[in-house]
C-alpha cells in the first residue's frame, strides 16, 4: 500500500527538485513550523535520504511575535524528530527601512538562509510556498497593476532557492501533516487583517471561488506559469540591452541614449526600470508612472530637470545618457 495521496503529492514535487543533486550533498529546508514547511521537510527527509543526501532543517525567528524564541526551539525539535540530519535556528532583526513589515521580514529571511546555505555548502534551499501562495501573489500583483512581472508570480527557482510545492495545495500539505502525525503551528499573522496577504487569503479568494466557482486559485497559478515563460524571455533580452547600454560611474548609473533610442519600447522601459532598481530605487515602490517619466527623458526630452524615484534616487538626462543618481545631500 502506497503513501497517503497528499503525502505522495508533496514527495513528488520534492523528488523532481532533488533529482540533479549529487549524493552526499546537503540540502537546506526552510521551516517555519507551519503545515507547508513541515510537510516539505518530511518529504525532503524521505526523498533525500533515499538519494544519499544530507537534509538540514533551518528555521528563522523574525522576533515579531511574543514567544517567537520558544516557537523556534519547538520547530528545531520537530525538525529533529522528522529526521533532519542537522538543525539550525537564527534570529533576525526586521528593519523596515522604507519597506512594509512583510517585505522587510522576507528580505531578512532570504539573507540569513543564504548565509546558512553558504556555511553548510548547500547548493539547494527549499521553500514551502504552495499553489495557494502563488494564487495570492498573482492576485495581489494584478490588483497593484504592476505589470507582467508581478502577475507572473513567484519563480519556481532562482539562484540556489527552489519551490517544490507550487503544484501542491495548502489543503494537501495540511492533509499530509495529518497523515504523518505532524502537528503544525498555526501562525496568527495568517489571519491578521492588517496584512494584505491575510485579507486576500481569508476574504478575497474565498469570495472569488464562491462567485466564480471553484478553481480560481488553480487558474491564477496557471496564469503565473504561462507568463513566467514570457517574462524570462524578456528578461534575457533586457539583459542584452543593459549589457550594451549600462555604465557605472562615480556620479551614478548611466544608460546610453544611443542604445535606448534604438530599442523596442517594451525592452527600453524594462531596462530603465531595472537600471533604477540596480541604482538603489525601491523595487516594490517603483511604479509605472516612474518608468514612463524616465522613458520621457529618452523620447520626450523637453529640458526636464530630474525625475524623483523611491529610494531615494533620481533620474536625470546628462551627457548623452539617462543617469540614475543618489539625491544630493540625502542620508
Amino acid at each position: 500500500m502506497g503513501p497517503d495521496p497528499a503525502v505522495a503529492a508533496v514527495r513528488r514535487g520534492v523528488r523532481a527538485v532533488l533529482e540533479p543533486a549529487e549524493p552526499g550533498s546537503p540540502v537546506l529546508v526552510a521551516c517555519s513550523g507551519g503545515a507547508d514547511s513541515l510537510a516539505l521537510l518530511a518529504a525532503t527527509v524521505f526523498e533525500g535520504h533515499a538519494r544519499g543526501l544530507r537534509v538540514l532543517g533551518a528555521t528563522v525567528d523574525h522576533g515579531l511575535q511574543a514567544g517567537s524564541a520558544e516557537l523556534a526551539q519547538r520547530v528545531v525539535g520537530q525538525m529533529a524528530t522528522l529526521g533532519a540530519d542537522e538543525t539550525v535556528a537564527s534570529r533576525v532583526v526586521v528593519d523596515g527601512g522604507g519597506l512594509g513589515v512583510e517585505a522587510a521580514a522576507r528580505e531578512a529571511r532570504y539573507a540569513v538562509l543564504e548565509q546558512m546555505a553558504q556555511h553548510f555548502g548547500a547548493p539547494l534551499v527549499l521553500l514551502g510556498h504552495t499553489r495557494d501562495d502563488q494564487a495570492e501573489t498573482v492576485l495581489m500583483g494584478l490588483a497593484r497593476g504592476s505589470g507582467g512581472r508581478s502577475i507572473a508570480g513567484m519563480r519556481r527557482g532562482f539562484d540556489r532557492f527552489r519551490r517544490p510545492l507550487l503544484d501542491v495545495t495548502r489543503a494537501q500539505t495540511e492533509a499530509a501533516c495529518a497523515a504523518e502525525g505532524i502537528e503544525p503551528w498555526q501562525d496568527p499573522f495568517n489571519d491578521d487583517p492588517r496584512f494584505t496577504r491575510s485579507r486576500v487569503r481569508g476574504v478575497v479568494l474565498p469570495l472569488l471561488e464562491q462567485e466564480l466557482g471553484p478553481g480560481v486559485a488553480a487558474a491564477l497559478a496557471r496564469t503565473a506559469d504561462a507568463l513566467r515563460e514570457d517574462m524570462e524571455h524578456l528578461d534575457r533580452l533586457t539583459d542584452d540591452l543593459l549589457a550594451s547600454a549600462l555604465t557605472r560611474r562615480d556620479d551614478g548609473l548611466h544608460l546610453s541614449l544611443v542604445a535606448l533610442e534604438c530599442a523596442d519600447v517594451a525592452l527600453r522601459r524594462r531596462a530603465l526600470r531595472r537600471g533604477a532598481v540596480l541604482a538603489g530605487a525601491i523595487d516594490a515602490e517603483l511604479g509605472r508612472a516612474h518608468v514612463l517619466a524616465l522613458d520621457e527623458l529618452v523620447t520626450g526630452w523637453r529640458g526636464q530637470r530630474w525625475i524623483d524615484l523611491p529610494g531615494p534616487v533620481r533620474g536625470v538626462r546628462r551627457n548623452a545618457a539617462v543617469v540614475i543618481e543618489p539625491v544630493p545631500g540625502d542620508g
